[in-house]
């Protein structure tokens, strides 16, 4: 049961990057906005299914830690995502569940034991206008977000829900749970543009390890890695989805996240499973990475994913 929003969570530090965030906005992109939303879309889903929230309910999305919360109301959260070594009042909480929290208590994320970023969201959802049809904080466009300008959280921001009451602790099954330790092999659905490099690069690409780049942020992960040179140094501009993996003259792959421009010119040679960009959004820097050639067929994981999380 819930009762008017009121102020639920108040901001004492911001920490790194601390953003409101939804499943993005949709059918804008021929005015070069791109959709954005949660990184994680899947760790953002499980927080939201936990607490039987619309799918698509706003919640936090805190990027590598630092965060501080003073909890105003008596409200129900859950905590998906990385391990940010969450506490209440100096008490460990354990991700992956629910927790009840009441008026008074301090909210602390420390820096991540694994993965980069944590999902918080709140019984109801957290109560703030849309910009185009969502809350998703995209910086770099100045869109969404608590002033609806795009601006990270700051010290003293105030986060309206309403006020929940306690109820049972809910965890994510041990299987569903991810680790976003182990080695990730990201399956790649070839494109038209494949055809722009050549089979003794493709087999060199899939035969190799790359690290992710301390540059790689919620526009893309960039990689380090053997290089990969095209056969033409560009295409004419056309729109990018995500997970698009794109190759800029320096011959470092990019796979393109959700804050990626609208539109460019740089070839790719594919797309990679949304499944496993989500994980990608996860690994820090230095951490390795490898492909394997997949199939359109393997996408179906992700409808059956959905499917699952829409289901009441």
């Amino acid at each position: 049961m819930t009762d008017r929003p009121t102020f639920g969570l108040t901001v004492i530090k911001p920490g790194m990057l601390t953003l409101l965030q939804d499943l993005g906005r949709f059918g804008y992109q021929h005015l070069g906005l791109t959709p954005g939303g949660a990184a994680d879309e899947q760790a953002f889903l499980w927080a939201n299914k936990l607490l039987d929230n619309s799918p698509n309910s706003a919640a936090l999305e805190i990027t590598l830690g630092g965060l501080e919360l003073r909890v105003e109301k008596a409200i129900r959260i859950a905590l998906t995502g990385a391990d940010l070594q969450a506490s209440c009042n100096g008490v460990a909480l354990a991700n992956w569940q629910t927790h009840n929290v009441k008026a008074g208590d301090r909210l602390q994320f420390g820096f991540p034991r694994s993965g980069v970023r944590a999902y918080l969201a709140v019984a109801g959802g957290f109560v703030l206008a849309p910009a185009f049809g969502s809350v998703a904080t995209v910086v770099r466009e100045q869109m969404g977000g608590l002033d609806g300008r795009g601006r990270p959280l700051q010290e003293g921001d105030c986060l309206s829900c309403a006020v929940s009451e306690h109820g049972m602790l809910r965890r994510v099954p041990p299987r569903y749970i991810p680790d976003y330790a182990e080695p990730l092999t990201v399956r790649v659905m070839e494109g038209q543009q494949r055809a722009l490099f050549d089979d003794a690069q493709m087999n060199r690409f899939y035969a190799s390890e790359y690290r992710v780049s301390t540059q790689s942020d919620r526009m893309g992960v960039r990689l380090d890695g053997p290089g990969l040179h095209p056969t033409e140094g560009g295409i004419v501009s056309e729109g990018i989805p995500f997970g698009a993996i794109q190759v800029p003259p320096s011959g470092q792959p990019i796979i393109l996240l959700k804050d990626r421009q609208t539109i460019g010119g740089y070839p790719k040679l594919g797309t990679v499973h949304p499944l496993d960009a989500f994980a990608l959004a996860q690994r820090q820097p230095g951490q390795l990475i490898r492909f394997t050639s997949g199939s359109t067929n393997e996408v179906n994981d992700y409808r059956e994913f959905l499917r699952f999380m829409h289901e009441p």
